[in-house]
């Protein structure tokens, strides 16, 4: 029987299938040879055989068409580290105030999805709380780059019906600072889901001996969110910082028309990016959260 795993605890795996929901162990012979990565994880589809008393036994992986993970090293080498398996998108929940918005944590946050190839939606969340022209001042620069953004309120109701359709059918990846009101909205969208989400971002964030817990929340109208609380973790793990400039849109289209092929963008004569930057092609704050990340300077 064809299943998904919503949910990932000490070994267990929680499978949706046709006839519900399926605890299941890993058959063994899956867990032979060389281990490079994850073998299962969250987001998975897999083929399982129901035991008696409502369990069931993983027979079979199917292959992933997405993922996010980190290249964790090890004394083996480099170990990948499945953080969530075939997600659709990912977005993005930060308030347009109380508390300011950290654009530099976004601009990371941003850089994480273009490593991994997933599109990315940015939520400005307690619209209300600024006019409309105060809030788009902050956000409005992301879209030109790809990145559309969502004004909501969990007040007003302000782009919540937007919101929750840009997530019907898809499997997305939610992250954001504390305080933004993600569990607010979620509820908005769904009542009780932010709790849900709330119970087990408390559970893995409870202590690094507590034994994490990964889960995907079923959408009424189709569709999954996993809330990832521990994405800022994730950063720039194994990321090199010649390689950063590509995860920029606004710069990546400019690095063939440096002069130096190794080209910093940060003092190098006939910078194609610094001629940009000067000319009000490139937004200051973007450059200065990629001259951080570059150079390992706090913001």
């Amino acid at each position: 029987m064809r299943g998904l795993i919503v949910r990932s605890q000490s070994g267990f795996y929680t499978v949706e299938t046709e006839a519900g929901l399926v605890t299941c162990h890993l058959r063994g012979r899956l867990k032979q040879g060389p281990r490079l990565g994850d073998i299962l994880a969250v987001g998975d589809w897999v083929e399982v055989s129901l035991l008696p008393q409502g369990k069931g036994m993983i027979e079979e992986i199917e292959p992933r068409q997405h993922m996010l993970s980190r290249m964790d090293p090890t004394p083996r080498g480099e170990y990948q580290q499945i953080i969530l398996a075939n997600p659709d998108q990912m977005i993005f929940v930060f308030a347009c105030a109380h508390p300011t918005p950290h654009l530099g944590m976004l601009d990371r946050f941003l850089v994480i999805a273009e490593k991994q190839g997933l599109p990315a939606l940015i939520v400005a969340n307690k619209a209300d709380l600024l006019t409309p022209a105060e809030a788009e001042a902050i956000f409005h620069y992301y879209e030109p780059l790809g990145y559309p953004v969502i004004y909501t309120s969990t007040r007003s109701g302000q782009g919540v019906d937007a919101l929750r359709a840009c997530l019907q059918g898809k499997l997305t990846v939610l992250a954001g600072p504390s305080g933004v009101g993600k569990s607010s909205l979620l509820n908005a969208i769904q009542p009780g889901l932010g709790l849900a989400s709330r119970e087990v971002s408390r559970t893995t964030e409870k202590g690094r001996h507590t034994t994490a817990v990964r889960q995907l929340f079923p959408l009424d109208g189709g569709g999954y969110v996993a809330d990832t609380p521990g994405l800022k973790a994730l950063a720039l793990w194994d990321m090199q910082p010649e390689e950063l400039d590509g995860y920029f849109p606004e710069l990546r289209r400019l690095v063939a028309e440096c002069q130096f092929s190794d080209c910093t963008h940060i003092k190098e004569p006939g910078c194609a990016v610094l001629a940009a930057l000067k000319q009000g092609q490139i937004h200051p704050a973007r450059y200065n959260s990629y001259l951080h990340m570059r150079t390992g300077e706090a913001e």
